[in-house]
């Protein structure tokens, strides 16, 4: 607490003064970094928001990607099942020639699995690595 020495007609007016000033001075630098946080605030809100989107964009995107992988594989084994069927009655050629595209159909279905995984598996650390950026910006006001 500002002590305020006196003088002939009460405090000293020119202390008084320069305490106005200073505490003026201070008062308008802490508003002025109030308003700059709340500006950072909402930019990191906006920020949020923008990454919330593209989360929610990914997500239904790897679930669209998870269904029409199911859609291939489902696929890919109705029509092995077609074609050792009709291998069985064309003979031993047609037989090997179906077991070597259902080989190949169920290996680009595994293929586009491991995909999925990998890019689930990158998004997380993406959004992982976002909310860490933004829990040290949180941490530094």
């Amino acid at each position: 607490m500002k002590k305020f020495s006196t003088s002939f007609m009460g405090f000293n007016k020119q202390e008084i003064k320069e305490f106005v000033k200073e505490y003026t001075t201070e008062y308008e630098n802490l508003l002025n970094k109030v308003k700059q946080q709340d500006i950072e605030i909402e930019n990191l809100k906006n920020n949020l928001a923008k990454y919330q989107n593209i989360e929610e964009t990914l997500n239904k995107t790897i679930l669209i990607a998870e269904d029409t992988s199911n859609q291939i594989k489902r696929m890919a084994r109705e029509e092995g099942k077609s074609i050792v069927e009709e291998a069985k009655r064309n003979g031993s050629r047609i037989v090997n020639d179906a077991l070597m595209k259902a080989s190949e159909i169920e290996h680009d279905a595994e293929d586009l699995q491991r995909r999925v995984i990998n890019f689930k598996r990158k998004f997380k650390q993406a959004i992982e690595t976002e909310m860490e950026v933004i829990d040290e910006i949180a941490d530094k006001y």
